[in-house]
């Protein structure tokens, strides 16, 4: 075996699913897992100069082909984007690297970046209703427990606000979402920007039609709009005008060109609201295309509600973009307070078994049980084929607990053995709705889960049966109130407040196609974004359309939001303001509040950059003079990192380690229509580990009688820029990273050849982040090259061959803007020298084989779930497209420290490879 494919099945323990991958295989498999599209580029304009450096008149997009054409590149247009203020510029596809050179030398190009990969959005739990017997619920909880039915109960349903859904489009003929398409229907615009066929690895074949084939985009419309129907609930703003704007086909994902152009066009047809069931957590900055657009948007008036994605599991800093974006609202999920229940009865005449479903399981007579394992606490259950001895299960009502892999992949192993009913349960308290392929199924408690394992090991031959067309029960849920384990933790790597707030996502029903049941339970943070949206209709409603009511709803959300607990034990801190944002929000109060405070978010930043002092105004709208009392409530504060900066996973510890707070004054008298203001001073808290980057976070609460608005505060105890970048642990790989894998699959140790003889004769640089970088480069340098003793600055040395021409030293381009560091980084696709100006500059770079900007940190799942990142020179080419000249070299791997500046070799964190020689016949 070769040694990379013996680390690899060293690593399975991480959940690496590529242990029994060859080389070959997995240099395949990066290509075809590459996140962005080889040769396809946004490409943002500004307007041309003419000789004089003064401005033209001509446009912007004819003056980029005609430069083009010029300069002789082949070049083929993607879309084009004409939006002033917002974006201007092109998605573009370029031949090859000296095509992008050229592209890059074009004085009015502003910058350029890679066309991404966006996944679709994948529900964490779902459950199909089949209709057969429909039952109207007393009351809907996610309306009662945020205030959204009082506010119906006041006529406000969000009439005539209109709200853009980019999602995977609707199934606009249910009889709850209008029946119909156009004016005068519920959904009355939008349209198909893909096909169905469209999966982000072909070319869209976009139409009029929005109709929705995958299901997701109809549950979304569901809980921003639905009609009253058979179950007895609506949406939040049934009201509201709806336009779905569909991104996705019937499977795959969507690129970065088309979501672009979806939230352009949302953004042209004039909407109040634009909600965003989707993104792309391996980022988690504010900057990026994506996000850099939909900041933009906000900061017109435009409502933005986007999901913070569900990516809880794989720890903190690790929030989907866009909705990472300066303006935008970042949503968290909540889990619903009511579980919707049926019961199974036990021959023993015990208590029922309750499973989470809507609707009785379709199994007939009385079942006897069979545990696939005898221990309640088995890691994996049913996560492997199962053993010759195991019985027909077809004869049993099998039991599985969850945990450990796929549920598809248990009910696939327990079907082959004949099973056609089964009951998970939970292997934490945590009730999720969830359906299997081929398998009548349903989730059940813990406690019950383990119960049935016990009748079953003692054999105490019970049977189990499903009474049929029973109406279902409504229980509270254990965890009702509390953020959703899958709902992702902040905050951003340049520390923007995110998530922004929470909101009902888990366990939600609502309308699915006709086609799949019309009805359906899922989870999500997806489900939480429309129905914020549809919280921002009502208001908007309420108080009026203007600009300033728009750009204040994001700041009214977050003080009227109601602090989420870690936990349901009172003896437990708040949770951390990185999952919870501002807490749930509450329709009610941030309609009818009289209280007003700006700001409503502390950015307090890392200890380097903090500011101890902030200055709060509260402004009373009654009409009669407020006493306000001001108090600190703390939130746990949140450990993200061991002692080797290894990410922890959920739950991410929590403790109790505070700010100290306090005020000047700690007591206001405000007059009807005045303001007051008072002073806040926020010391980080002490006896916490610099080096573990503890987020401390909390709120000050303002009240008055017996309301309260909260301002929130976030911060870091430690410096960002000490954050260690590269992973050099064994710990993922088996092997310390990072480290180049030769043509044979081995680690490469000493000097080795490469001629690009085959498909496998290059060598390929694995390694992984432990955080987020701003920059990310990897050049080429000289053999004799060395780092010195702090392992940063490199050591000039003899050459052993020429120094790369200008061209070859040109690099990739991207000029960002608007974030910690107010200032362009180095360009990702730069066709003009670097400035040779601090050490940087003057490394002995020969050329550069790939730089970008703002990526995140890697997690410890598998290749596909962002677990570590690969580059393969699989050309003899510098990144510009320019042959590299055949000689002896090293690679030299650099990521920018967060806060660190860009020109100095010291703020990065570096590796340099064993030598390099290069001997090609190009």
């Amino acid at each position: 075996m070769h040694y990379l494919q013996a680390i690899i099945a060293a690593a399975t323990s991480l959940s690496l699913v590529l242990a029994t991958v060859d080389v070959h295989s997995l240099k395949s498999t990066i290509k075809t897992a590459s996140k962005t599209v080889p040769g396809a580029y946004i490409v943002e304009l500004e307007q041309p100069v003419d000789g004089l450096g003064r401005r033209s008149g001509e446009n912007p997009h004819n003056a980029l082909y005609t430069s083009l054409d010029k300069r002789a590149a082949k070049w083929s247009l993607r879309r084009q984007y004409d939006s002033p203020g917002i974006f201007v510029g092109v998605a573009i596809d370029v031949a090859s690297e000296r095509d992008l050179v050229a592209l890059a030398d074009i004085s009015h190009v502003l910058s350029i970046s890679p066309v991404y990969r966006r996944p679709r959005p994948k529900p964490v739990g779902s459950r199909r209703l089949n209709g057969k017997n429909t039952h109207a619920l007393d009351n809907f909880a996610p309306h009662a427990m945020t205030g959204v039915d009082r506010l119906h109960a006041e006529g406000i349903f969000g009439e005539g606000i209109r709200v853009a859904l980019i999602d995977s489009g609707v199934d606009y003929l249910h009889p709850a979402l209008g029946g119909g398409f156009g004016p005068g229907f519920k959904v009355s615009h939008g349209t198909d920007f893909v096909g169905d066929e469209y999966t982000g690895n072909n070319d869209p074949v976009p139409d009029d039609d929005p109709i929705d084939c995958a299901g997701h985009g109809t549950h979304v419309a569901g809980i921003l709009g639905a009609d009253s129907n058979p179950y007895n609930f609506t949406g939040v703003a049934p009201q509201a005008d709806i336009g779905m704007y569909k991104v996705f086909g019937c499977a795959g994902s969507v690129l970065d060109d088309v979501l672009i152009d979806a939230m352009l066009r949302a953004y042209h047809d004039r909407h109040e609201i634009i909600s965003m069931s989707l993104g792309d957590d391996t980022i988690g900055w504010s900057e990026g295309a994506i996000g850099l657009i939909a900041s933009r948007i906000a900061a017109t008036g435009v409502i933005l509600t986007v999901a913070a994605s569900n990516s809880g599991q794989y720890g903190a800093f690790y929030l989907g973009s866009p909705s990472t974006g300066e303006n935008v609202i970042s949503v968290a999920s909540v889990e619903n307070t009511q579980l919707i229940v049926q019961e199974a009865q036990l021959s023993s005449g015990n208590f029922p078994i309750r499973y989470y479903s809507f609707e009785a399981l379709d199994v007939s007579g009385s079942w006897p049980i069979y545990a696939i394992s005898q221990d309640p606490k088995v890691e994996a259950d049913a996560c492997s084929p199962l053993p010759d001895s195991t019985p027909d299960l077809s004869k049993y009502i099998v039991i599985i607990r969850s945990g450990g892999c796929a549920f598809d992949d248990k009910a696939a192993h327990v079907k082959t053995r004949g099973a056609k009913y089964a009951l998970f349960y939970d292997n934490i308290d945590e009730p999720i709705y969830l359906e299997t392929p081929e398998l009548v199924s349903a989730m059940i408690s813990k406690e019950d889960g383990e119960y049935l394992v016990d009748q079953f090991v003692h054999r105490t031959s019970l049977m189990l049966s499903f009474p049929q067309n029973q109406p279902p029960s409504v229980i509270p849920s254990p965890i009702g109130g509390l953020i959703s384990s899958f709902s992702s933790y902040g905050p951003t790597w340049d520390l923007e407040f995110k998530p922004s707030v929470g909101a009902p996502g888990g366990n939600i029903l609502s309308t699915l196609p006709r086609s799949q049941g019309s009805y359906g339970i899922l989870s999500g943070t997806s489900m939480a974004t429309p129905f914020t949206a549809g919280v921002a209709a009502l208001i908007l409603q309420k108080q009026g359309r203007s600009k300033k009511n728009a750009l204040g709803i994001r700041g009214l959300l977050e003080s009227t939001a109601e602090p989420v607990p870690m936990s349901k034990k009172s003896t437990e801190p708040l949770q951390t303001l990185a999952q919870a944002g501002a807490g749930l929000l509450k329709a009610y109060e941030a309609v009818h509040t009289k209280t007003i405070v700006t700001p409503t978010e502390l950015h307090l930043n890392d200890t380097a950059h903090s500011k101890t002092s902030h200055t709060i105004t509260v402004k009373n709208t009654s009409n009669k003079a407020q006493k306000f009392k001001i108090t600190h409530m703390p939130a746990g504060t949140m450990n993200p990192f061991d002692s080797e900066q290894k990410a922890y996973p959920y739950p991410v510890p929590i403790d109790t380690h505070y700010a100290k707070v306090t005020f000047k004054p700690s007591a206001l008298v405000v007059q009807p229509g005045s303001s007051a203001k008072f002073v806040a001073t926020i010391q980080p808290p002490r006896g916490v580990d610099p080096k573990n980057f503890p987020v401390y976070s909390g709120f000050l609460r303002v009240a008055s009688g017996t309301s309260s608005v909260n301002v929130a505060y976030m911060g870091v105890v430690g410096k960002m820029k000490d954050m260690k970048i590269l992973d050099r642990t064994p710990d993922y790989f088996g092997v310390v990273a990072p480290f180049l894998v030769d043509a044979g699959g081995d680690i490469q140790t000493g000097p080795e050849t490469y001629r690009w003889e085959n498909d496998s004769d290059y060598p390929w640089l694995a390694f992984r982040r432990l955080a987020g970088t701003p920059l990310l480069r990897i050049d080429l340098v000289s053999a004799n090259a060395k780092l010195d003793t702090r392992g940063m600055d490199l050591v000039e040395a003899p050459e052993n061959i020429g120094r790369s021409t200008p061209d070859q030293m040109r690099s990739r381009v991207m000029y960002p803007a608007g974030s910690m560091y107010k200032r362009p980084l180095v360009p990702e696709l730069d066709a003009r020298l670097p400035k040779q100006t601090g050490t940087f500059s003057k490394s002995p770079v020969l050329g550069n084989l790939l730089t970008r900007n703002y990526v995140g940190r890697h997690t410890y799942g598998s290749f596909e779930e962002n677990g570590s990142g690969f580059f393969p020179l699989d050309t003899p080419t510098f990144s510009n497209g320019t042959t590299i000249p055949n000689g002896r070299y090293k690679i030299l791997l650099r990521a920018l420290k967060i806060t660190g500046d860009a020109e100095k070799n010291s703020d990065y964190d570096t590796w340099l490879s064993p030598e390099v020689i290069i001997e090609h016949n190009e």
